[in-house]
């Protein structure tokens, strides 16, 4: 995008063109190389053009909602496969339904960024291999290496999403990062559309009621079924069609969460003592405390990626750096408790799994504990932290790409 600009700064036609294509990414590329147009008077034209902060909300495109209506519509017939063809829920709904919802999103961003023929093919092929693999793995619901390879799948969607998302600037670190942004508000937007479709349906379902007709099992069966699977692909375009709708809660909500969360983990950490509670001999909770440093990890990630690009925040980069490290204590906890039960009950699927999983992200948190160290102290700037989180992405990526294709070959799908 950006030499796309340069190259055709005294080309209006051709800059109403890519703005009008895709209006944020315009945004943060002419903003990137305008200290080197400052004197051209389009420049300056378009500088204030893009400053202008309008509460106008982009509709898009009649071609757009044809794209979302048309995913929408193939996703809600995928979510119905079961009821359509017989196919056990229980079966189907574990392994397809993040292939349903990434799927959708990949493509509309495929369409989106207008990606060539060559990475629309490997992102088609990828897609189409996990598909034909994950539904030939043998139907047994106590199989740890299944149930392994479910959890992990979406994990590599979402990276094939990414994929779409970064378009031809996949090397992009700051595009990368803006990924990671995105998939923030795009939460917070899509929580905000359940809850209006939430309220809506306990309306329609009340007034309905009100004249005698029960007509739950018809609406869930063939309205929900429907609306769910739109939510994420709705909320993609309005998210980055029009960024400003939520990129002021995001920023917020991290601000808001991040202490809330140290503070927690910090007691909890002082309860595990006093309680006598552990680890090392309670599965159940060890997968709790694996569970909760996932969501804490993945809460320090955005927050990152949310306070990248924006005004410096002291106290807040000490509160993210305090949150690594009291993680990382959490984090180092779980790694010692699954070797523990390793070297006491020997190898398992699930055991190496976690063990993998606790080890990169113990790395991770200790190279962003390095980075958060040099921004507090003034050495870098918080954007270099958000680039050593995603150059490390892929690693999770080829970690849950073993787990899904070879533990079940390796431990004979047990």
């Amino acid at each position: 995008m950006n030499e796309e600009i340069l190259n055709h700064i005294e080309d209006p036609a051709y800059l109403e063109t890519l703005y009008r294509n895709n209006k944020s990414d315009f945004k943060k590329s002419f903003d990137q190389i305008y200290p080197e147009l400052k004197d051209n008077k389009l420049a300056e034209f378009w500088r204030e053009r893009l400053s202008y902060d309008s509460d106008s909300i982009s509709w898009g495109t009649k071609n757009e909602w044809g794209l979302i209506a048309l995913l929408s519509l193939i996703a809600g017939i995928c979510v119905k496969f079961p009821a359509i063809f017989s196919i056990d829920e229980e079966f189907f709904f574990p392994r397809n339904t993040s292939i349903i919802v990434f799927t959708a999103l990949a493509i509309y961003f495929a369409k989106k960024n207008h990606l060539p023929l060559n990475k629309t093919v490997l992102i088609s092929g990828a897609v189409l291999f996990s598909l034909v693999y994950i539904n030939l793995l043998p139907n047994n619901p106590e199989s740890n290496t299944l149930i392994l390879a479910c959890i992990h799948l979406p994990l590599l969607l979402w990276g094939i999403f990414g994929f779409s998302f970064l378009g031809n600037e996949t090397q992009d670190l700051l595009k990368r990062l803006e990924f990671l942004r995105f998939n923030g508000d795009l939460a917070v937007m899509s929580g905000l559309l359940l809850i209006a479709g939430g309220m809506m349906t306990g309306i329609t379902l009340g007034l309905f009621e009100l004249i005698g007709l029960k007509i739950e099992v018809f609406f869930f069966q063939n309205i929900v079924i429907f609306g769910l699977p739109m939510v994420p692909i709705v909320a993609a375009f309005l998210t980055h069609s029009n960024p400003q709708l939520v990129n002021k809660v995001s920023p917020v909500i991290a601000k808001l969460f991040s202490p809330l969360v140290l503070v927690m983990l910090v007691v909890y950490l002082t309860a595990i003592v006093i309680s006598g509670k552990d680890p090392y001999n309670d599965r159940e909770f060890l997968l709790i405390f694996n569970l909760l440093l996932i969501g804490v990890m993945a809460l320090i990630f955005f927050s990152v990626a949310e306070s990248a690009n924006r005004q410096k925040n002291q106290f807040g980069t000490w509160v993210l750096l305090l949150l690594a490290v009291v993680t990382s204590v959490v984090n180092l906890i779980a790694l010692s408790a699954i070797i523990y039960r390793i070297s006491e009950w020997g190898i398992s699927p699930n055991r190496i799994a976690v063990l993998g999983a606790n080890i990169l992200m113990f790395t991770h948190l200790l190279i962003v504990i390095t980075k958060l160290l040099k921004s507090v102290t003034q050495k870098t700037e918080l954007s270099e932290v958000g680039k050593s989180i995603v150059l490390y992405i892929p690693i999770y990526l080829a970690w849950a790409f073993v787990v899904v294709f070879t533990f079940p070959l390796i431990f004979g799908f047990q």
